[in-house]
């Protein structure tokens, strides 16, 4: 399978912790995953056996003669040979007494795990060969550099990922996957074994029919409230939008207003319970959780890719579809949109609105382009770019002031670039920026080129062409 980056999701700047703490399990929490691994190994074994199938033998029968449960409890074995005898010495060390750390080393490796005020924390669900990682990024804009700072496997193929605003101290971030319970991981521990909490997580066999309580497919959408911290919105493949409730992790309300997947959802900035969702019905629904019927329907030209309000006016969201359009409509006009605009040539996979430049719109597609717009006043094309990534699947604006200019993009090709519009002659002059030390655009991303033989990531010395494969757009 294909390397291929599905999501990203920023951090603002002053939520990670300074030093990301290591997962340390205890007895207990060790007992409860293992009781849990059981559990999925047996139902597994049931669904294996209900659809035809030789269950693999369990290998507590081939374990059993070794009696390792009792391996604890059996009697000292009298030492023999050179080791009889022998006084054996043990450096002072509370957690291994064979290993000794030399202190150098380990402010070595506290000064790597640090994370600066000035860093940006990005978020992405990366898949290669059938192996799912989220990856934590860190970006150093002044230093022009991204490196990945640790990672967590995830069991399916992620979809989506939601920034959790903090509760408890807590940074965290919630995992939407073909599988369709929702984890939820804390981003600020390393090498974790467990996530937080699982969301309509189920180890029984899953049921084909829709309910109340969990999801029963994949989950394509997340949305964080952010003036209601402990509630959190999924879109499903199983044609329900789901509200969830992170203090007791329990369903608090289920709908059904589409009639395919729901593909995008995302609450409104100000008016707390106003949930805007599109699916694969080619509906745009805009809902208040607390009614039992939808507020406002309109429809589009072709299934919803993603949705977004306008966080500069709020009556106003954006919507894009698979034939390539997007459109923008005023919820107080509950008909036809206010523009739309014939975008990409293949399906708009993602979009995102700066939400601290009014009008700039960025827009990305399967067909490799990543556009960006100035729709101000009237939509227009500022320019078009083939970042290299492959088709494009993700696309997020940085939410910090500093680096308002700054647009992160992956997609099917498993890279993940940064791109400094600002540095663009065609931005500049949309926008009307006079940065006089702008020399070339700037593009930071791993060192991951499409084509072995190119030099993409790479300045050559003296030289001031653009990045292998991109050209300079000027107007």
């Amino acid at each position: 399978m294909a390397t291929l980056i599905s999501s990203v999701c920023w951090i603002p700047r002053g939520f990670p912790a300074e030093f990301p703490k290591k997962q340390s399990l205890t007895e207990e929490e060790i007992r409860q995953i293992s009781n849990a691994t059981k559990e999925q190994i047996s139902h597994a074994r049931e669904e294996m056996t209900e659809d035809g199938f030789d269950a693999p033998r369990d290998l507590n029968d081939d374990l059993e003669e070794y009696n390792l449960e009792a391996y604890d409890d059996e009697e000292d074995i009298e030492q023999t040979g050179f080791l009889s005898g022998s006084k054996i010495a043990y450096f002072e060390n509370p957690e291994d007494p064979y290993i000794v750390l030399d202190e150098k080393e380990e402010d070595k490796e506290r000064a790597e795990l640090q994370i600066l005020p000035t860093d940006n924390i990005l978020l992405s669900s990366k898949t290669e060969d059938d192996i799912s990682n989220l990856e934590i990024y860190v970006y150093e804009d002044s230093a022009e550099n991204l490196y990945v700072h640790h990672d967590i496997l995830l069991p399916s193929m992620p979809l989506c990922l939601e920034w959790l605003y903090p509760e408890d101290g807590l940074n965290l971030v919630a995992v939407g996957t073909f599988e369709p319970g929702i984890e939820v991981w804390d981003v600020d521990t390393i090498d974790g074994y467990y996530p937080h909490t699982i969301l309509g997580g189920s180890t029984k066999k899953k049921k084909k029919k829709a309910n109340e309580s969990y999801h029963v497919s994949a989950v394509l959408s997340l949305s964080a409230n952010r003036n209601h911290r402990n509630l959190l919105a999924s879109g499903s493949a199983d044609q329900t939008v789901k509200l969830w409730d992170l203090r007791d992790s329990k369903c608090a309300s289920s709908t059904s207003y589409h009639e395919d997947k729901v593909s995008a959802v995302q609450w409104h900035a100000s008016d707390s319970t106003v949930l805007l969702s599109g699916g694969y019905d080619r509906q745009i629904i805009i809902s208040d959780m607390r009614a039992s019927a939808p507020s406002m329907k309109v429809s589009a030209d072709g299934d919803i890719e993603s949705i977004s309000w306008d966080p500069h006016s709020p009556y106003h969201f954006f919507a894009s579809t698979e034939s390539g359009s997007v459109f923008y409509f005023d919820m107080r006009v509950k008909k036809d949109a206010q523009w739309k605009l014939e975008a990409h040539s293949g399906p708009v996979s993602s979009m995102s609105i700066n939400p601290h430049i009014p009008g700039y719109l960025a827009t990305g597609s399967v067909d490799k382009q990543t556009k960006l717009w100035n729709v101000k006043d009237s939509p227009s094309l500022v320019v078009s770019r083939d970042l290299g990534v492959g088709k494009v699947f993700t696309i997020s604006w940085a939410p910090d002031a500093e680096v308002s200019w700054r647009l992160a993009v992956g997609g099917s090709e498993g890279s993940l670039q940064i791109w400094d519009t600002r540095t663009n002659a065609a931005v500049r002059d949309a926008f009307k920026i006079q940065d006089d030390e702008v020399q070339k655009e700037r593009l930071v991303g791993l060192a991951e080129p499409v084509d072995s033989s190119s030099d993409e990531g790479e300045d050559d010395e003296g030289s001031d062409e653009e990045i292998d494969g991109q050209e300079s757009m000027k107007e």
